[in-house]
């Protein structure tokens, strides 16, 4: 099969097209005809040596699919031969074959691309484990968004505004800022010419906000704690902007805080099918009524995949960067 492979850590050009054998299906795997590939900042870190896989996955980049079932592994029950499934994969995904857990399979709906299926898992699934299974977010509540135009970011933002939850959003620039409020964000701030904090506060009539979904790290910890209203969640699922701080730890106390955070790649194959589960009863159906729906911002060939990682460096996405097989 084809596969993009790569023998050294770099920039995008490191990524090759490359003849390797197909992966062997275990007796609870699907092995599966791969038709488009969610592109996440998973893959830019792996391919810079950054973010290496678990132990026992496979080392190809790419960590959720769309396609169609070529094989069914011995125990499986639920599917066939010719399903159309998605879902969430350990790695791999940049390939023509993938394997992907029976229990974490999951039907595409028929009114849907593969290009659509392959940009829900990962993003759908994060902003669910992180906003509203740790962060316990509640009609309304206030959620501050960074990264709003990312792809966890568009679906966020979706999901908090369909339970009543207000949202400000933060963006990079002026044309994500328009995009951003178009999809339902209450207040939308560009933190390269305003103040991000000032803002929040000034918004929310000093009052500051309840959950705050944190991709930066280090560098905005302790503002992020100053503008947490009592009870507030802040939820670390990136560290963009570093991974140590020194902080006023009588914040937390005074105002009970809770800091969470959540990892993805790392957990156990029992926990990736419980977050499955739990997104399918959730949301699932939520999607498929196209109340919220994914937001694809620009779909590559498989030939063309360091043009989509140079793409997403660049910053210029608002919503997934698919892959098409052929």
């Amino acid at each position: 099969m084809k596969a993009i492979t790569m023998t050294q850590f770099g920039a995008p050009n490191v990524l090759t097209l490359s003849d390797i054998p197909r992966p062997i299906i275990s007796s609870e795997q699907l092995l599966v005809k791969v038709h488009a590939i969610g592109v996440n900042r998973a893959d830019i870190l792996q391919r810079r040596g950054k973010y290496p896989p678990v132990p026992g996955d496979s080392d190809i980049l790419g960590l959720e699919i769309a396609g169609t079932i070529v094989t069914v592994g011995d125990n499986v029950v639920d599917w066939r031969v010719g399903d159309k499934v998605f879902g969430l994969v350990g790695g791999g995904a940049y390939a023509e074959y993938c394997l992907l857990d029976s229990q974490m399979a999951m039907k595409i709906p028929d009114n849907w691309s593969f290009e659509q299926a392959a940009a829900v898992p990962e993003v759908f699934m994060t902003a669910n484990e992180t906003i509203f299974e740790l962060g316990q977010l509640q009609q309304g509540e206030t959620l501050l968004l960074h990264a709003a135009a990312s792809g966890v970011g568009t679906a966020a933002l979706q999901m908090a505004k369909y339970i009543g939850a207000a949202v400000i959003a933060s963006v990079s620039n002026e044309n994500k800022k328009a995009s951003i409020k178009k999809l339902g964000a209450d207040f939308v701030i560009n933190y390269k010419k305003e103040n991000l904090f000032a803002k929040c506060f000034e918004y929310t009539n000093q009052l500051g906000v309840d959950v705050i979904e944190d991709f930066i790290g280090a560098e905005y910890l302790q503002q992020h704690l100053a503008l947490l209203k009592m009870n507030g969640r802040l939820i670390l699922v990136a560290l963009m902007r570093g991974s140590e701080a020194l902080f006023d730890m009588r914040l937390v106390l005074k105002k009970r805080l809770q800091i969470k955070g959540s990892v993805m790649r790392t957990r156990t194959l029992s926990d990736k099918r419980e977050i499955t589960q739990r997104f399918v009863k959730r949301w699932l159906p939520i999607l498929q009524q196209g109340s919220i729906h994914p937001v694809v911002d620009k779909v590559f060939s498989f030939d063309e995949v360091a043009k989509a990682h140079e793409y997403m460096e660049a910053n210029k996405n608002i919503g997934k960067i698919i892959l098409t097989v052929s």
